[in-house]
């Protein structure tokens, strides 16, 4: 049993495929179905079973997947002991970020990693999924900005940690001539029967849409699925549906042809969240990195 080993078998159970872990660890598909055969050889219990085409872990598998990702989180730190926990402030940090975030705090981190001497150096990638599919991306990149909306349920904790950058809500979104534009704030009963442009479905305005529907006990009507919030407030503005945006990550937006209104009687708060997985955040450039997001986030939420 070897640790890189152990490392594909968690990569298996966190990706779901061997094609996807293969991508993962940029290595052929064939090289991961060796590995995993050879992992097996050290074990009588099966590790792995076909569910169709896909791979999955047993139960075995799983506890053995978990295992070793403690396994590869202490030889990191040992590593690190070493190394000074590898105390290159200098290094690589890949980021990705979906949409909203990067748009707000790409340019800004990287305006304030400048501040530092030495800086990290930064790789940014956007990466615009539904909310369960946040967690699959560490095996990516050393930080992934997440969001998820403040009752669902919480980011998995096997091999990953998350750290809170802010809860954010999200306002309703009319235009500047729309009747509602000089209230102060709309509950449920205001917007329900309104024509709606929102997110894709597993999405954060999404998720608001289809919490009025259930405290109203009615159908809303969307009209436009858009995920980029710099589209959506042209749309807005037109009067042809009004909308859903976040109040600090869209602040860029031209404010001047619509009304952001707070929506009372149902939570509309997500999170946005960093998560990575735990050997990564023992590298100095990284919590670097860390410590300048949350920085710039604070500002941004003032």
């Amino acid at each position: 049993m070897e640790l890189h080993q152990l490392q594909i078998l968690r990569e298996l159970g966190a990706l779901g495929s061997v094609t996807a872990v293969a991508d993962a660890l940029r290595v052929t598909p064939s090289a991961v179905s060796q590995q995993l055969a050879a992992l097996q050889r050290s074990f009588r219990t099966p590790l792995t079973r076909k569910a169709g085409r896909t791979l999955t872990l047993t139960a075995a598998g799983e506890v053995l997947a978990a295992a070793g990702a403690e396994a590869i989180d202490a030889m990191a730190a040992a590593r690190n002991a070493l190394d000074d926990f590898e105390h290159d402030p200098t290094d690589i940090v890949t980021i990705s970020g979906f949409q909203s975030a990067g748009q707000a705090l790409f340019g800004a981190l990287i305006r304030e990693l400048r501040l530092r001497s030495p800086s990290p150096s930064v790789r940014l990638t956007d990466e615009d999924v539904a909310q369960s599919e946040f967690p699959a991306l560490t095996a990516r990149y050393d930080l992934v900005l997440a969001h998820r909306m403040e009752h669902s349920a919480p980011w998995p904790t096997a091999g990953i940690r998350s750290l809170t950058l802010v809860r954010e809500p999200l306002d309703v979104a009319v235009s500047a001539q729309h009747p509602l534009a000089g209230r102060r704030s709309v509950t449920p009963a205001d917007v329900a029967t309104e024509r709606w442009v929102t997110s894709r479905v597993g999405y954060s305005p999404d998720d608001v849409l289809r919490a009025i529907a259930a405290v109203t006990q009615q159908p809303t009507q969307v009209v436009h699925r858009i995920n980029d919030y710099g589209a959506v407030s042209p749309v807005v503005a037109s009067g042809d549906a009004i909308g859903m945006l976040p109040r600090y990550t869209s602040r860029s937006l031209d404010d001047s042809a619509i009304v952001r209104l707070p929506l009372e009687g149902v939570s509309t708060h997500r999170m946005i969240d960093v998560l990575a997985r735990p050997e990564n955040l023992r590298r100095r450039a990284v919590r670097d990195v860390v410590e300048s997001l949350q920085t710039v986030m604070s500002r941004l939420a003032d």
